[in-house]
C-alpha cells in the first residue's frame, strides 16, 4: 500500500475514526485504525464491541493496499506533521509516515485477527445534523454515570411520523427534546414507530462528530443503531430495555409560574453555590418582586437577588441540587426561562419561558427540602 495525503486531512480523518477507539482492550487489535487505499480514496476504520466508525477522504493511490496500525499511536504522529503532503508506505511489517522531512515507523497489527465492519442498519430517515447534535446536547446532561442502572446511562430515541423525541433521565431529573426530521416512508406507506435507548456518551460523541454535515441519516436495526454523512458512517449498539414515559411526571395539575432571564439566573446559581458543601442545595424564594437565591449554612452563607415574576401563588420557595440546577439551565437556549412550581420537594419543570410548558425543550427536577 502506498499513498500520498495533505497532512491536514490525514489527521481529521484519523481522529475523526479514532473517536471509538477503546481506552483500553484486551484485544490488541481493537486499538488498531484499518487504513485501505484504492482509487484515489483511503478509508481509515476503527471499531470495538460498541460503536463503529469509518471515514473516506480523497488520496492519491500509487499502490492499493490495507494495513492495520495501532490508531493513537497513528493520531499522536498526525498531529505533529509538518504542513504538506504526506507520504505513506507499507514498508515489510511497518507503515512510513513521511513528509516535511520528518519520518515515523509505525508496525503492523495482524490483518487476519481484525474483526469485520459491521454492516450499516436499514436507513430510516435523515434529520437536520446541526439540530440534531444540539437537541441531543440538551437532554445528554441529565442521563445516569451508574454503569450498574446501564438504561438510565442511555437516550431515548423515538420516532414517530416526523417528529423525533429524545429523553434522558438519572431518576433525579428527566429531560425531554423533541425536533422534527425526515422519515423515508416504505412501500406500504406507514413507518414503524421507534423507541429505543442509546449510549449517552456515544451519542453524544457521534451526533457531534456529524454536526457540520448538513443532514445526517439515520439506520436501525435489532441492536444498532447507525448514522451516515457526507463520506462518514457510525454505529452503536443499543442499550437493552425502556426509560420510563415522561408523560405523567410531566403532568403537573395546579401549579405556580415564575418567569426570569435564563442567564443571569445561571450566573446567579453559579455564584451563590460556591460556599454549598457536598450536596447541599441552592434556595430560591420568589415573591412578587423577584427571586431570592440562597445557599451555605450558619456564617458561610451567599444570596442575591434578580428580578423575576410569579404567577399561581404568592409566594414559593423551592431548593434544588446546584449541579442538577445548572445543567438544566445551562442546556437551554432561550433568553427566558419558566419554573412551572409544585412547591418545596416536589416537581418542577423548566421550560422556554415563551412555549406554555409544552415545548420542544424540558426539563423536570426535583426540589430538595429548602435551608432552615
Amino acid at each position: 500500500m502506498e499513498f500520498r495525503i495533505d497532512s491536514g486531512v490525514l489527521t481529521e480523518a484519523v481522529a475523526w475514526a479514532a473517536r471509538v477507539l477503546p481506552a483500553r482492550s484486551p484485544v490488541p487489535v481493537l486499538g488498531g485504525l484499518l487504513l485501505e487505499a484504492a482509487d484515489g480514496r483511503l478509508r481509515v476504520s476503527g471499531l470495538d464491541y460498541e460503536a463503529s466508525a469509518r471515514i473516506e477522504v480523497d488520496a492519491d493511490t500509487l499502490r492499493d493496499g490495507r494495513a492495520l496500525v495501532l490508531g493513537r499511536r497513528l493520531l499522536d504522529i498526525c498531529k505533529v506533521l509538518p504542513h504538506g503532503p504526506v507520504d505513506c508506505v507499507v514498508d515489510g511489517a511497518r507503515l512510513s509516515v513521511t513528509g516535511g522531512g520528518a519520518r515515523f515507523g509505525l508496525s503492523l497489527l495482524p490483518l487476519d485477527d481484525y474483526p469485520a465492519q459491521p454492516a450499516l442498519p436499514a436507513r430510516r430517515g435523515e434529520v437536520d445534523a446541526a439540530a440534531f447534535a444540539a437537541a441531543v446536547g440538551h437532554v445528554a446532561v441529565a442521563a445516569g454515570r451508574d454503569d450498574s442502572l446501564p438504561v438510565l446511562t442511555g437516550i431515548r430515541l423515538g420516532l414517530e411520523g416526523t417528529t423525533m423525541t429524545l429523553a434522558a433521565t438519572d431518576r433525579y431529573r428527566y429531560a425531554v427534546r423533541t425536533l422534527e426530521w425526515k422519515p423515508e416512508i416504505p412501500a406500504e406507506g406507514v413507518a414503524d414507530p421507534v423507541d429505543v435507548v442509546v449510549p449517552a456518551r456515544r451519542l453524544t460523541e457521534i451526533a457531534r462528530s456529524h454536526a457540520g454535515a448538513g443532514t445526517v441519516g439515520l439506520a436501525l436495526d435489532a441492536g444498532s443503531l447507525g448514522f451516515e454523512s457526507l463520506a462518514c458512517r457510525t454505529t452503536t449498539r443499543l442499550i437493552d430495555g425502556r426509560l420510563p414515559r415522561h408523560d405523567k411526571l410531566f403532568a403537573l395539575g395546579e401549579h405556580a409560574v415564575a418567569v426570569t432571564e435564563r442567564a443571569p439566573l445561571l450566573e446567579a446559581v453559579k455564584r451563590v453555590a460556591v460556599v454549598a458543601e457536598g450536596d447541599s442545595p441552592v434556595q430560591l424564594s420568589f415573591d412578587g418582586s423577584g427571586v431570592h437565591l440562597q445557599a451555605g449554612y450558619e456564617d458561610d452563607v451567599a444570596s442575591q437577588r434578580l428580578p423575576a415574576t410569579l404567577s399561581g401563588a404568592e409566594s414559593m420557595t423551592v431548593a434544588f441540587h446546584p449541579g442538577y440546577l445548572l445543567d438544566a439551565l445551562g442546556s437551554f437556549e432561550a433568553s427566558e426561562i419558566g419554573l412551572r412550581l409544585l412547591g418545596p420537594g416536589q416537581r418542577a419543570l423548566i421550560t422556554d419561558a415563551t412555549d406554555g410548558g409544552a415545548g420542544t425543550h424540558r426539563h423536570l427536577l426535583m426540589s430538595v427540602k429548602p435551608l432552615v
